[in-house]
């Protein structure tokens, strides 16, 4: 979209009084959202491209105030052009968690990153009294059937009967129930290692939070510690699950749910959130032309499969994923 960019670049020059800066890329999104990083004066500032007929700034300046007022580390909102989706704001630098993460860095990053979390989840009050959506029946539904509408039917080519079907439903039905009968909080919804950013001060840096809801307790948990892009042996993660739960209780967040109710939440929310993003990476590929996400599918469908192999109700969905849909996801050329 050259022209964007010669808009943008207009904006900055006039605008905001900037007459000699270069721009750089800064990072790829999964939205028709673009970042650059702009290069003045010897300091840097990352510019949003937002077209407004695709996307709304106005959440992500409304969320940073509120998260900025929390204590967590968010972009400052530094200038913005609602009506032709630019932002200007500041740099959070160029290092992700999933860039720094290994097995020498994962305790202190992994508990930076849930001191942020359990900082937004216990002070949410100012937040959640902003209009955020409610993370509800009607929404998680919809997240899991991109599953079957891109994934299987689009990507795979394969078009479940009415009993495969009636299997998927049910699933997803029970999945929604068990996200329904958690305790509420403000939902990040995309807290993981490419929205994390390794900073010198107040680690981790946040982005991508515009998306902001009021649900589940366990989703922000499953989004770090289930990652898409980086795995973690199953006892540690539920080490880490359980450590975390721990900490709700002592600060009152959470009361009357034992280890064994608290995991199997964890679990069935990370299934929902994995449904959902395996369908969103096939759909990136196919609508939008971003196969990169794909190399990321058979991680997340592994965590899929083996959860669902681990509990009862889950059985048909398990017989179903493993008959039909990984017979066809290692024969498929992507």
């Amino acid at each position: 979209m050259p022209e964007r960019l010669d808009e943008l670049t207009r904006w900055l020059r006039a605008g905001l009084d900037l007459e000699h800066f270069t721009l750089t890329p800064a990072s790829s999104d999964a939205s028709f959202r673009r970042y650059f990083r702009v290069h003045h004066d010897g300091q840097t500032r990352i510019v949003m491209d937002a077209p407004p007929a695709h996307e709304d700034c106005r959440p992500f300046v409304t969320i940073a105030r509120a998260f900025l007022a929390l204590g967590l580390h968010v972009p400052e909102v530094l200038e913005q052009d609602m009506e032709r989706g630019f932002l200007l704001l500041g740099d959070l630098g160029t290092r992700c968690y999933l860039d720094a993460l290994n097995e020498d860095t994962v305790e202190r990053l992994y508990g930076d990153a849930l001191d942020a979390l359990w900082r937004l989840q216990s002070r949410c009050d100012g937040v959640t009294a902003l209009p955020l959506p409610p993370y509800d029946d009607a929404l998680l539904m919809r997240e899991m059937a991109l599953f079957r509408d891109w994934f299987l039917e689009r990507h795979l080519e394969w078009m479940p009967d009415a009993e495969q079907c009636a299997v998927l439903e049910r699933a997803c039905e029970s999945l929604a129930h068990s996200a329904l009968e958690q305790p509420r909080v403000c939902v990040h919804r995309d807290f993981h290692s490419r929205n994390l950013m390794v900073t010198e001060t107040n680690n981790p840096g946040i982005l991508d939070f515009q998306d902001a809801v009021h649900g589940p307790i366990t989703y922000d948990l499953v989004s770090l510690l289930r990652d898409c892009y980086i795995a973690w042996p199953r006892a540690r993660v539920e080490e880490w699950a359980l450590r975390y739960r721990t900490r709700l209780v002592h600060s009152g967040l959470l009361s009357g749910i034992d280890e064994q109710q608290f995991l199997r939440w964890f679990d069935w929310m990370g299934m929902q959130r994995h449904l959902k993003a395996i369908g969103i990476f096939a759909r990136l590929n196919i609508r939008d032309g971003k196969p990169g996400y794909l190399k990321d599918i058979p991680r997340t469908l592994g965590y899929v499969v083996g959860v669902s192999g681990r509990y009862p109700e889950l059985a048909p969905l398990h017989a179903l994923l493993c008959e039909h849909v990984l017979p066809r996801v290692q024969g498929h050329p992507a």
